[in-house]
């Protein structure tokens, strides 16, 4: 990564957490500790004050299936041949009979809302996005899928039906899934 671009990146995260920072270093130098009393619980929390920036890379081999199905416009899930659990996110073996002996199949395209929220305070790595919906859809195929939901909040009732999407997320650029009402 060139030095022009960690300026602009450490510029916008003083931006977003100069003040915060600020008044966590006022806390510490007051208190000798980084904690404070949540105006609402009264419960003592503790504010962190390291950053930390992640990045991670994991094998997804035994679960290319899923990725061709993203490439593809499909979401996939398994199913356990011995003992019939179904898993989303997929699993290449069955946490519970230990077998990896797994059916693959595609993700039904209309779910039920079962719930939601904005997401008003975003981590660093979202920062870019304005407010977002957060949901969770029941499947017919016997789970649950937690994702974005594209959708004014107003609009949203608990039992409506929700159509899934995979296409690449705006702004990111890459293939990923996500819910808006059918």
């Amino acid at each position: 990564m060139s030095d022009n671009v960690v300026n602009l990146i450490n510029k916008g995260l003083e931006k977003l957490y100069g003040e915060p920072l600020k008044q966590l270093e006022a806390l510490i130098t007051a208190t000798g500790l980084p904690v404070y009393k949540d105006p609402k619980s009264g419960a003592l929390l503790w504010v962190d004050v390291r950053e930390m920036r992640l990045r991670f890379t994991l094998s997804v081999n035994k679960i290319a299936k899923f990725i061709d199905g993203l490439r593809e416009g499909k979401l996939m899930y398994t199913v356990c041949k011995r003992c019939g659990s179904k898993y989303f996110p997929p699993q290449a073996d069955c946490p519970k009979c230990k077998t990896s002996d797994m059916e693959w199949r595609e993700v039904s395209p209309v779910g039920e809302l079962i719930t939601w929220t904005v997401i008003n305070v975003k981590p660093a790595s979202f920062s870019h996005h304005s407010d977002y919906i957060v949901g969770i859809v029941k499947m017919p195929d016997g789970f649950n899928i937690t994702a974005w939901i594209e959708a004014d909040p107003k609009t949203l009732k608990p039992g409506m039906k929700m159509r899934l999407v995979v296409d690449r997320r705006p702004g990111e650029n890459y293939i990923t899934y996500w819910f808006r009402p059918a």
